[in-house]
């Protein structure tokens, strides 16, 4: 698994920022349990087991259950995790009790979004409400919808920092906004079983989040700047990069949804984010190449005429993390770490 890995994983566990007695002997259900953000919650709740005792029963909702014990070992169910198979857009069949649930489940490729618009939706909003049905039969006392900061579309510079009423401007008849307006429609989806059904569910809208944990074949813009630097290869820009980027680490996005998961606010969305880290793309790029490159690489663009690579549109978005702050949560790992600690996890 990695030394760096381990130490995250030990960290987390360790944390009193949330509520550790409140999931001492409960039953967490993670959906999406073999992508970056629920492996990496369902781990460290593995190790919460391991480490504190906290007796915890790990329910994952997958599709694949051979790249599940890929991931979380063969004698996984000796470890206290068990599988439920099925697609997340159908009925969840389970009847035994539940006491969390934190929905991971989501599509996560802007090629993907953009060549499969419709399933992006249904995916987003059917497997959603299939998961608030569950939550709703099984009287569960918190829920975390994982949203995105894809919800607030485009926004305007004089509006930063952008708190979490600031939703800006989506197109609708842009079809990568399926992945945005899914997630909209989900976060208000979430509002409406709050309201009308009891449903103790919180919406965290998480900044790019990367860090150990993160596959080395990862397509995403932050994955190919590190690839570029442990190969020795410019870094290639398909857009202007003026876009601001907003990051947080991986440990700390688990730390920051187990926290919301024990002391946030039902009904309401939270951006988990680090605000230290909010920079133009092309200023992320500089520091890859020049700073931690030390200039060995450099940034060179090569902006085609049409977006094939389904890049979302050009925003200069700030996010606030006042919210999470107030329930005590903050960020540990600055940019520069997040890379550093992403290369070194690779290389293990």
């Amino acid at each position: 698994m990695g030394s760096i890995l381990i130490e995250d994983l030990k960290a987390v566990a360790a944390s009193n920022v949330y509520d550790r007695e409140m999931l001492s002997g409960s039953t967490v259900l993670v959906t999406g349990a073999t992508g970056l953000v629920g492996m990496s919650i369902v781990k460290t709740l593995m190790c919460l087991n391991e480490e504190c005792g906290a007796g915890i029963k790990i329910l994952i909702a997958i599709r694949n259950i051979e790249k599940a014990r890929g991931i979380f070992g063969d004698d996984m169910e000796t470890k206290g995790v068990s599988a439920i198979v099925g697609d997340i857009t159908d009925k969840i069949s389970y009847e035994g009790k539940i006491d969390f649930i934190i929905h991971c489940a989501s599509v996560t490729t802007s090629k993907y979004m953009v060549t499969n618009p419709v399933e992006t939706i249904h995916i987003s909003y059917e497997g959603t409400r299939q998961v608030l049905e569950l939550a709703r039969r099984c009287d569960v006392r918190s829920v975390v919808y994982v949203s995105s900061m894809e919800v607030y579309g485009s926004t305007k510079e004089e509006d930063n920092p952008i708190t979490e009423e600031k939703l800006g401007y989506i197109d609708v008849h842009n079809v990568r906004s399926s992945y945005s307006e899914g997630k909209r429609i989900c976060e208000l989806l979430c509002s409406s079983y709050h309201s009308q059904f009891g449903v103790p569910v919180k919406m965290a809208r998480l900044a790019q989040t990367f860090g150990a944990g993160v596959p080395s074949t990862d397509g995403r813009v932050f994955a190919q700047f590190a690839r570029s630097l442990i190969n020795g290869e410019d870094i290639v820009l398909h857009t202007k990069g003026g876009s601001v980027g907003n990051y947080c680490y991986t440990a700390d996005v688990v730390e920051g949804i187990l926290t919301l998961l024990t002391k946030g606010e039902s009904g309401q969305s939270y951006n988990i984010v680090n605000e230290n880290t909010s920079m133009m793309i092309r200023e992320v790029a500089s520091l890859v190449a020049d700073d931690l490159g030390e200039g060995k690489i450099k940034v060179i663009f090569d902006i085609p005429t049409d977006n094939k690579y389904g890049y979302p549109p050009e925003t200069k978005m700030r996010l606030s993390g006042q919210k999470m702050r107030d329930l005590g949560w903050t960020p540990g790992y600055d940019l520069p770490d997040m890379f550093r600690r992403l290369i070194a996890y690779w290389e293990e």
